[in-house]
């Protein structure tokens, strides 16, 4: 207990700083797990086109969708 307080000074703010590198960490994971899962969208909307369940007018409409999606989360990342 009385190593913590006098440690404190130097602990405190690095445990702030350490608490903001995690938020950050689980952010972009998860931008990432954002990615990934559209891209496996995308993967089974060709998929389900390939095998004629879809139309090609509901498929380019789809597509079109998730690719602007992907576009947009890649612009966030970089900008």
């Amino acid at each position: 207990m009385l190593l913590e307080l006098l440690t404190f000074p130097v602990s405190g703010p690095l445990g702030g700083i350490i608490w903001i590198a995690e938020q950050l960490l689980e952010l972009k994971n998860a931008e990432l797990d954002d990615t990934e899962n559209l891209q496996k969208q995308l993967l089974v909307l060709q998929l389900a086109f390939d095998l004629g369940e879809i139309s090609e007018e509901e498929f380019e409409v789809q597509e079109e969708e998730l690719l602007l999606k992907i576009q947009a989360l890649e612009a966030e990342e970089s900008g």
